[in-house]
Protein backbone atom coordinates (compact mmCIF):
# COMPACT_ATOMS: atom_id res chain seq x y z
CA UNK A 1 0.00 0.00 0.00
CA UNK A 2 1.56 3.38 -0.59
CA UNK A 3 0.88 6.47 1.19
CA UNK A 4 1.47 10.18 0.19
CA UNK A 5 2.64 12.88 2.47
CA UNK A 6 1.97 16.47 1.75
CA UNK A 7 4.69 18.63 2.72
CA UNK A 8 8.15 18.10 3.85
CA UNK A 9 8.66 20.21 6.45
CA UNK A 10 8.87 19.75 10.08
CA UNK A 11 5.70 17.97 10.60
CA UNK A 12 5.11 16.36 6.77
CA UNK A 13 8.77 14.72 7.66
CA UNK A 14 7.28 13.36 10.98
CA UNK A 15 4.43 12.24 9.36
CA UNK A 16 6.44 10.08 7.61
CA UNK A 17 8.67 8.72 9.16
CA UNK A 18 5.86 7.56 11.45
CA UNK A 19 4.74 5.77 8.80
CA UNK A 20 7.55 4.37 7.33
CA UNK A 21 8.73 3.34 11.24
CA UNK A 22 5.42 2.12 12.36
CA UNK A 23 3.94 0.39 9.40
CA UNK A 24 4.66 -1.24 5.95
CA UNK A 25 3.23 1.21 3.71
CA UNK A 26 5.45 3.06 1.07
CA UNK A 27 5.66 6.53 1.11
CA UNK A 28 5.93 9.42 -1.25
CA UNK A 29 6.88 12.62 0.22
CA UNK A 30 6.14 15.40 -1.72
CA UNK A 31 6.64 19.16 -1.56
CA UNK A 32 8.24 22.12 -3.68
CA UNK A 33 11.64 21.17 -2.47
CA UNK A 34 12.88 17.49 -1.09
CA UNK A 35 16.48 18.27 -1.44
CA UNK A 36 17.19 18.07 2.25
CA UNK A 37 15.28 16.04 4.09
CA UNK A 38 15.86 14.94 7.86
CA UNK A 39 18.46 12.79 8.87
CA UNK A 40 15.85 10.79 10.29
CA UNK A 41 14.51 10.01 6.86
CA UNK A 42 17.58 9.25 5.09
CA UNK A 43 17.86 5.39 5.75
CA UNK A 44 14.55 5.21 3.78
CA UNK A 45 15.72 7.29 0.69
CA UNK A 46 15.80 4.69 -2.38
CA UNK A 47 13.75 2.14 -0.62
CA UNK A 48 10.16 2.80 0.90
CA UNK A 49 10.33 6.41 0.78
CA UNK A 50 10.32 8.29 -2.67
CA UNK A 51 10.54 11.91 -2.59
CA UNK A 52 8.45 14.17 -5.42
CA UNK A 53 8.64 17.65 -6.23
CA UNK A 54 5.67 19.28 -6.83
CA UNK A 55 3.70 22.88 -6.37
CA UNK A 56 0.98 23.12 -4.31
CA UNK A 57 -0.15 26.01 -6.65
CA UNK A 58 0.15 23.02 -9.29
CA UNK A 59 -3.42 21.25 -9.26
CA UNK A 60 -2.24 18.90 -11.94
CA UNK A 61 0.93 18.23 -10.39
CA UNK A 62 -1.16 17.33 -7.28
CA UNK A 63 -3.33 15.06 -8.65
CA UNK A 64 -0.89 13.12 -10.87
CA UNK A 65 1.27 12.65 -7.55
CA UNK A 66 -2.20 11.70 -5.77
CA UNK A 67 -2.67 8.62 -8.41
CA UNK A 68 -2.97 5.63 -7.13
CA UNK A 69 -2.37 6.03 -3.10
CA UNK A 70 -4.86 4.91 -0.30
CA UNK A 71 -4.44 7.59 1.85
CA UNK A 72 -3.10 11.26 1.46
CA UNK A 73 -1.74 13.57 4.69
CA UNK A 74 -1.19 16.99 3.85
CA UNK A 75 0.51 19.00 6.04
CA UNK A 76 0.97 22.44 3.35
CA UNK A 77 -0.50 25.58 4.95
CA UNK A 78 -3.74 25.54 5.88
CA UNK A 79 -4.79 27.72 3.08
CA UNK A 80 -4.48 24.92 1.17
CA UNK A 81 -6.49 22.24 2.66
CA UNK A 82 -10.21 22.23 0.58
CA UNK A 83 -8.52 22.17 -2.84
CA UNK A 84 -6.64 19.04 -1.58
CA UNK A 85 -9.46 17.43 -0.35
CA UNK A 86 -11.38 17.63 -3.27
CA UNK A 87 -8.02 16.55 -5.42
CA UNK A 88 -7.69 13.35 -3.01
CA UNK A 89 -11.55 13.09 -3.37
CA UNK A 90 -11.55 13.27 -7.09
CA UNK A 91 -8.29 11.05 -7.15
CA UNK A 92 -10.10 8.30 -4.97
CA UNK A 93 -7.47 8.68 -2.17
CA UNK A 94 -8.82 9.11 1.41
CA UNK A 95 -7.66 12.85 2.63
CA UNK A 96 -6.51 14.24 6.56
CA UNK A 97 -4.63 17.25 6.98
CA UNK A 98 -3.13 19.71 10.04
CA UNK A 99 -6.28 22.32 9.34
CA UNK A 100 -6.66 24.59 12.03
CA UNK A 101 -9.12 26.74 10.43
CA UNK A 102 -12.73 26.69 11.43
CA UNK A 103 -14.27 28.51 8.41
CA UNK A 104 -12.34 25.94 6.04
CA UNK A 105 -12.86 22.78 8.05
CA UNK A 106 -16.67 23.96 7.27
CA UNK A 107 -16.30 24.40 3.70
CA UNK A 108 -14.70 20.87 3.62
CA UNK A 109 -17.96 19.97 5.02
CA UNK A 110 -19.40 20.60 1.59
CA UNK A 111 -17.79 18.14 0.14
CA UNK A 112 -19.23 15.37 1.84
CA UNK A 113 -22.05 14.41 -0.35
CA UNK A 114 -18.60 13.80 -3.09
CA UNK A 115 -16.72 11.62 -0.71
CA UNK A 116 -19.30 9.39 0.79
CA UNK A 117 -20.09 8.90 -3.24
CA UNK A 118 -16.64 8.01 -4.47
CA UNK A 119 -16.06 5.92 -1.16
CA UNK A 120 -13.41 8.34 0.47
CA UNK A 121 -13.14 9.72 4.10
CA UNK A 122 -11.79 13.19 4.28
CA UNK A 123 -10.63 14.25 7.97
CA UNK A 124 -9.73 17.65 8.28
CA UNK A 125 -7.92 18.83 12.05
CA UNK A 126 -5.45 15.96 12.69
CA UNK A 127 -2.77 17.27 14.42
CA UNK A 128 -2.14 17.81 18.14
CA UNK A 129 -4.56 20.54 18.68
CA UNK A 130 -7.18 20.61 16.88
CA UNK A 131 -6.38 16.80 16.67
CA UNK A 132 -5.73 14.60 19.31
CA UNK A 133 -7.39 16.94 22.32
CA UNK A 134 -10.91 16.78 20.03
CA UNK A 135 -10.23 13.16 20.17
CA UNK A 136 -10.23 12.97 24.04
CA UNK A 137 -12.55 15.56 24.54
CA UNK A 138 -15.12 13.33 22.69
CA UNK A 139 -13.83 10.30 24.38
CA UNK A 140 -15.01 12.03 27.67
CA UNK A 141 -17.87 12.98 27.01
CA UNK A 142 -18.37 9.73 25.55
CA UNK A 143 -18.69 8.43 28.74
CA UNK A 144 -20.58 10.09 31.05
CA UNK A 145 -24.24 10.67 30.83
CA UNK A 146 -24.43 14.61 31.04
CA UNK A 147 -21.83 16.74 30.27
CA UNK A 148 -21.60 20.34 31.75
CA UNK A 149 -18.17 21.44 30.85
CA UNK A 150 -15.41 20.54 28.34
CA UNK A 151 -12.31 22.60 29.21
CA UNK A 152 -8.93 22.12 26.12
CA UNK A 153 -5.81 23.27 27.69
CA UNK A 154 -2.13 22.39 25.26
CA UNK A 155 0.53 24.49 24.19
CA UNK A 156 4.26 23.56 22.78
CA UNK A 157 6.56 25.15 24.63
CA UNK A 158 10.68 25.37 24.77
CA UNK A 159 11.39 23.21 28.29
CA UNK A 160 12.85 26.53 29.82
CA UNK A 161 11.22 30.00 29.25
CA UNK A 162 13.23 31.69 26.50
CA UNK A 163 14.03 35.08 26.20
CA UNK A 164 12.77 37.87 25.56
CA UNK A 165 9.06 36.31 24.87
CA UNK A 166 9.89 33.03 27.06
CA UNK A 167 8.59 30.92 23.88
CA UNK A 168 10.37 29.42 21.21
CA UNK A 169 8.50 28.78 17.72
CA UNK A 170 7.98 24.85 17.81
CA UNK A 171 5.84 24.97 14.30
CA UNK A 172 5.04 28.13 12.28
CA UNK A 173 5.27 31.65 13.22
CA UNK A 174 2.99 32.40 10.78
CA UNK A 175 0.18 30.10 11.79
CA UNK A 176 0.84 31.44 15.61
CA UNK A 177 0.38 35.03 15.09
CA UNK A 178 -3.04 33.70 13.01
CA UNK A 179 -3.97 31.69 16.14
CA UNK A 180 -3.24 35.15 18.22
CA UNK A 181 -5.28 37.43 16.08
CA UNK A 182 -8.39 35.04 15.27
CA UNK A 183 -11.43 35.06 17.16
CA UNK A 184 -11.67 32.18 19.30
CA UNK A 185 -14.97 29.45 19.50
CA UNK A 186 -16.75 28.93 22.57
CA UNK A 187 -19.87 27.25 24.49
CA UNK A 188 -21.00 29.79 27.40
CA UNK A 189 -25.03 29.19 28.70
CA UNK A 190 -25.22 26.55 25.78
CA UNK A 191 -24.58 28.67 23.29
CA UNK A 192 -21.78 29.09 20.79
CA UNK A 193 -19.84 32.88 20.48
CA UNK A 194 -16.53 33.70 20.03
CA UNK A 195 -13.85 35.62 22.26
CA UNK A 196 -11.05 37.52 21.27
CA UNK A 197 -7.63 35.37 21.41
CA UNK A 198 -5.05 36.25 24.52
CA UNK A 199 -7.92 36.87 26.59
CA UNK A 200 -9.09 35.97 29.93
CA UNK A 201 -5.22 34.56 31.47
CA UNK A 202 -5.67 32.02 33.96
CA UNK A 203 -2.28 30.13 35.91
CA UNK A 204 -2.31 26.75 36.48
CA UNK A 205 0.27 24.61 37.95
CA UNK A 206 1.27 21.16 35.34
CA UNK A 207 3.65 18.50 36.67
CA UNK A 208 6.96 18.87 34.90
CA UNK A 209 6.18 21.72 33.33
CA UNK A 210 5.29 24.38 36.33
CA UNK A 211 3.57 27.22 36.19
CA UNK A 212 2.00 27.95 33.29
CA UNK A 213 -0.81 30.39 31.48
CA UNK A 214 -3.80 29.72 29.95
CA UNK A 215 -5.46 32.21 27.63
CA UNK A 216 -7.86 31.72 24.68
CA UNK A 217 -6.78 31.03 21.17
CA UNK A 218 -8.14 30.49 17.43
CA UNK A 219 -8.75 26.68 15.84
CA UNK A 220 -8.36 23.95 18.71
CA UNK A 221 -12.51 23.23 19.04
CA UNK A 222 -12.64 23.10 15.48
CA UNK A 223 -16.50 22.77 15.02
CA UNK A 224 -17.24 21.07 18.47
CA UNK A 225 -18.62 24.45 19.73
CA UNK A 226 -20.80 24.27 16.73
CA UNK A 227 -21.63 20.47 17.31
CA UNK A 228 -22.50 20.91 21.19
CA UNK A 229 -24.28 23.97 21.04
CA UNK A 230 -27.38 23.65 23.23
CA UNK A 231 -26.20 19.87 24.55
CA UNK A 232 -22.75 21.04 26.62
CA UNK A 233 -23.33 24.35 28.83
CA UNK A 234 -19.80 25.24 28.85
CA UNK A 235 -16.78 24.29 25.90
CA UNK A 236 -13.47 26.15 25.67
CA UNK A 237 -9.89 25.91 24.37
CA UNK A 238 -6.84 27.60 25.90
CA UNK A 239 -3.68 27.86 25.15
CA UNK A 240 -0.73 26.88 27.18
CA UNK A 241 2.48 29.30 27.80
CA UNK A 242 4.85 30.46 30.39
CA UNK A 243 3.67 33.50 32.32
CA UNK A 244 3.85 36.83 30.51
CA UNK A 245 4.12 35.79 27.22
CA UNK A 246 -0.19 36.71 26.52
CA UNK A 247 0.36 40.37 27.31
CA UNK A 248 3.52 40.95 25.43
CA UNK A 249 2.22 39.47 22.62
CA UNK A 250 -1.52 41.57 23.11
CA UNK A 251 0.43 44.65 23.56
CA UNK A 252 2.39 44.20 20.19
CA UNK A 253 -1.06 42.86 18.28
CA UNK A 254 -2.24 45.65 19.43
CA UNK A 255 -0.95 48.27 18.37
CA UNK A 256 -0.87 46.62 15.11
CA UNK A 257 2.23 44.66 14.67
CA UNK A 258 0.36 41.42 13.54
CA UNK A 259 -1.52 43.79 11.27
CA UNK A 260 -2.17 42.35 7.22
CA UNK A 261 -3.00 45.70 5.53
CA UNK A 262 0.36 47.29 4.28
CA UNK A 263 1.66 50.71 5.46
CA UNK A 264 4.10 53.26 4.26
CA UNK A 265 7.42 53.39 5.17
CA UNK A 266 9.66 55.62 3.62
CA UNK A 267 7.56 55.41 0.07
CA UNK A 268 7.96 51.08 0.59
CA UNK A 269 4.38 49.50 0.93
CA UNK A 270 5.25 47.23 4.14
CA UNK A 271 3.13 44.15 5.93
CA UNK A 272 3.73 44.37 9.20
CA UNK A 273 3.26 40.67 10.03
CA UNK A 274 5.57 40.44 7.25
CA UNK A 275 8.14 42.47 8.81
CA UNK A 276 7.32 40.89 11.98
CA UNK A 277 8.00 37.41 10.81
CA UNK A 278 11.22 38.29 9.15
CA UNK A 279 12.26 40.42 11.96
CA UNK A 280 11.29 38.60 14.79
CA UNK A 281 11.06 34.39 13.57
CA UNK A 282 15.43 34.22 13.57
CA UNK A 283 15.11 34.97 17.51
CA UNK A 284 12.44 33.06 18.06
CA UNK A 285 13.75 30.01 16.55
CA UNK A 286 16.38 27.42 18.19
CA UNK A 287 18.42 24.91 17.80
CA UNK A 288 16.21 22.23 19.73
CA UNK A 289 19.46 20.29 20.69
CA UNK A 290 20.02 23.29 22.30
CA UNK A 291 16.83 24.11 23.57
CA UNK A 292 14.45 21.06 23.30
CA UNK A 293 10.30 21.51 23.35
CA UNK A 294 7.63 19.99 25.01
CA UNK A 295 3.70 19.55 24.31
CA UNK A 296 1.79 19.75 27.63
CA UNK A 297 -1.93 18.96 27.41
CA UNK A 298 -4.83 18.58 29.56
CA UNK A 299 -7.98 17.81 28.47
CA UNK A 300 -11.10 17.61 31.03
CA UNK A 301 -14.74 16.55 31.02
CA UNK A 302 -17.34 17.13 33.78
CA UNK A 303 -20.93 16.48 34.17
CA UNK A 304 -22.86 12.88 35.94
CA UNK A 305 -22.34 9.35 35.12
CA UNK A 306 -25.45 7.37 36.99
CA UNK A 307 -25.75 9.97 39.02
CA UNK A 308 -22.33 10.33 40.48
CA UNK A 309 -20.59 13.59 39.48
CA UNK A 310 -17.80 12.97 37.69
CA UNK A 311 -14.42 14.60 36.41
CA UNK A 312 -12.66 12.89 33.67
CA UNK A 313 -8.83 14.03 32.74
CA UNK A 314 -6.32 13.75 29.99
CA UNK A 315 -2.76 14.29 30.46
CA UNK A 316 0.06 14.35 28.35
CA UNK A 317 3.25 15.44 28.92
CA UNK A 318 5.55 14.76 25.63
CA UNK A 319 8.90 15.63 25.27
CA UNK A 320 11.84 16.08 22.43
CA UNK A 321 13.35 13.27 21.38
CA UNK A 322 16.96 13.69 21.35
CA UNK A 323 17.59 9.86 19.62
CA UNK A 324 16.26 11.10 16.64
CA UNK A 325 16.00 14.85 16.62
CA UNK A 326 12.43 14.39 16.45
CA UNK A 327 10.95 17.67 18.25
CA UNK A 328 7.50 16.91 20.99
CA UNK A 329 5.40 18.99 18.60
CA UNK A 330 6.18 16.80 15.68
CA UNK A 331 5.70 13.65 17.55
CA UNK A 332 2.59 14.54 18.60
CA UNK A 333 1.10 16.43 15.73
CA UNK A 334 3.31 14.86 12.75
CA UNK A 335 2.34 11.17 14.31
CA UNK A 336 -0.99 11.86 14.89
CA UNK A 337 -1.71 12.66 10.96
CA UNK A 338 0.23 9.52 10.34
CA UNK A 339 -2.30 7.71 12.91
CA UNK A 340 -5.24 8.80 10.95
CA UNK A 341 -4.08 8.34 7.74
CA UNK A 342 -3.16 5.12 8.57
CA UNK A 343 -6.52 4.16 10.02
CA UNK A 344 -8.48 5.57 6.77
CA UNK A 345 -6.06 3.38 4.84
CA UNK A 346 -7.15 0.37 6.44
CA UNK A 347 -10.93 1.42 6.09
CA UNK A 348 -11.55 2.23 9.56
CA UNK A 349 -13.07 5.07 8.74
CA UNK A 350 -16.81 5.16 6.52
CA UNK A 351 -16.46 7.46 3.84
CA UNK A 352 -17.46 11.07 3.80
CA UNK A 353 -16.44 14.21 5.62
CA UNK A 354 -15.22 14.00 9.24
CA UNK A 355 -13.92 15.85 12.35
CA UNK A 356 -11.42 13.45 14.40
CA UNK A 357 -14.14 13.89 17.54
CA UNK A 358 -17.15 12.42 15.05
CA UNK A 359 -15.02 10.02 12.91
CA UNK A 360 -11.77 8.80 14.66
CA UNK A 361 -11.56 5.44 17.10
CA UNK A 362 -10.58 6.48 20.65
CA UNK A 363 -9.24 3.80 22.24
CA UNK A 364 -7.16 2.39 19.02
CA UNK A 365 -5.77 5.74 18.66
CA UNK A 366 -4.20 6.75 22.25
CA UNK A 367 -3.05 2.94 22.07
CA UNK A 368 -1.28 3.68 18.72
CA UNK A 369 -0.19 7.13 19.78
CA UNK A 370 1.07 5.28 23.15
CA UNK A 371 3.23 2.63 20.67
CA UNK A 372 5.35 5.52 19.63
CA UNK A 373 5.83 6.63 23.65
CA UNK A 374 3.44 9.14 23.14
CA UNK A 375 1.33 8.46 26.55
CA UNK A 376 -1.86 10.13 27.66
CA UNK A 377 -2.51 9.55 30.89
CA UNK A 378 -6.50 9.19 31.85
CA UNK A 379 -7.95 9.78 35.05
CA UNK A 380 -11.40 9.43 36.60
CA UNK A 381 -12.33 11.35 39.99
CA UNK A 382 -16.13 10.76 41.40
CA UNK A 383 -17.18 13.95 43.60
Amino acid sequence: MRMLVLGAGLQGSACAYDLLAHTEHDVVLADLNVDNLPAFLQPYIGGRLTPVAVDANDRTGIRRVMEGVSATMSAFPYYFNLGMSVAAVEAGSHFCDLGGNTDIVLEQKQVTPRAAAAGVSVIPDCGLAPGMVNILAEHGIRQLDVVRKVTIKVGGLPQKPQRPLNYQVVYSLEGVLDYYTTLSWVVRDGKQMQVKALSEIEELEFPGAGTLEAFHTAGGLSTMAQRYEGMIPTMEYKTLRYPGHAKMMEAMRDIGLFGLDPVNVKGVPVVPRDLFIATVGPTLRKDYRESPDLVALRVEVEGTDKGDDVLLRFDLLDRYDADTGITAMMRTTGYSLAITGALQAAGKIKPGVWTPDEAMPAREYIAALAERGVVIQESRVVR
